[in-house]
């Protein structure tokens, strides 16, 4: 049975506004990567909403959600979980960390050190972990919504490429208009806020999921990916350009793009949609040319106007 991409999405959007005011664009990418099994990176100030959005945004869909803190002392076991020692059992026993679960939070990411971020890499990119040499499989779906905070610059540390990689989608979160934020202090005054609940059944993501593994990708539009991708390969202002990984994930992100816009099908404007998302966060502009002021937003609007498929 198939569902309707656009009544599926529309059903979303309005029972976000229970709780959030603007952030329309957000809404939409976190439902494109929900359906294309991707996970998200929300970057934004204190007090923008970050953690609102993605907390309210996994209640939709009546799966397990878990949110973790990460903090400078934060360990890989207390993301991954342990074993310990059973005496009443004489004998080892886990003791399962909130990676186990369908929507992980993990709050500021960025202030934990490297080696508990890669804790997570293994369940961003294949669904599954290893506790002392133990495989475990995770629940399905699985979905990564991590928060950072751009604007410290103590006590936090850097992303590896690694990590970055496995985001679908950096989104940065800005600041909403007045006409927005007027109303979101009337609707504080007046205590009009809710959190929103389940209106989609696991089984109705299941069957959207599959819609989007049926939409059609032409070959045409699969070689514009590849040039994009080939084209940050090979711009001498970057050191380096996106991975084959990316050009999955951009070609995923746009059949389900295309599924909630009510098509079965991929158009090149999915693709204009979606690049800077799921590019950006991938490339590095050398340290002469981004002293010069320029961006890797800019380089990816230069390359993303590449030949055209009619």
């Amino acid at each position: 049975m198939d569902i309707n991409g656009k009544e599926f999405y529309n059903a979303i959007k309005k029972e976000m506004t229970k709780s959030v005011v603007g952030n329309d664009e957000v809404i939409k990418l976190l439902t494109v990567a929900v359906l294309s099994n991707g996970n998200v990176l929300l970057e934004g100030f204190p007090g923008i909403g970050k953690t609102i959005i993605a907390k309210n945004f996994a209640g939709l869909f009546g799966l397990d959600f878990k949110r973790i803190q990460l903090t400078p002392d934060t360990m890989p076991s207390d993301i991954l979980g342990f074993y310990f020692y059973n005496q009443k059992k004489s004998d080892f026993e886990l003791r399962p960390g909130p990676i186990f679960t369908n929507i992980l939070l993990a709050d500021e990411i960025n202030r934990t050190p490297p080696k508990t971020q890669s804790a997570l890499l293994e369940a961003m990119q294949e669904g599954s972990i290893t506790i002392d040499g133990k495989y475990m499989e995770l629940p399905n779906p699985f979905m990564v919504i991590a928060t950072k905070n751009p604007l410290e610059h103590e006590g936090v540390y850097a992303l590896p490429e690694a990590q970055m990689d496995r985001f679908m989608f950096k989104i940065d979160i800005l600041a909403i208009d007045k006409q927005d934020e007027l109303e979101m202090l009337n609707r504080k005054q007046e205590g009009t806020f809710k959190n929103t609940i389940s209106i989609i059944s696991e089984r109705d993501l299941r069957l959207a999921n599959i819609c989007v593994k049926k939409v059609k990708v032409s070959p045409e539009i699969m070689l514009y990916i590849h040039n994009i991708a080939n084209a940050s390969r090979n711009d001498n202002r970057l050191l380096y350009g996106v991975s084959p990984r990316a050009s999955e994930q951009l070609m995923m992100a746009s059949k389900a793009l295309a599924f909630v816009e009510g098509r079965n099908y991929v158009i090149p404007d999915d693709i204009k949609y979606l690049f800077k998302y799921v590019l950006i966060h991938r490339i590095k502009v050398k340290l002469e040319y981004e002293m010069e002021g320029l961006t890797g937003g800019k380089i990816m609007e230069d390359i993303i106007n590449i030949e055209v498929p009619k």
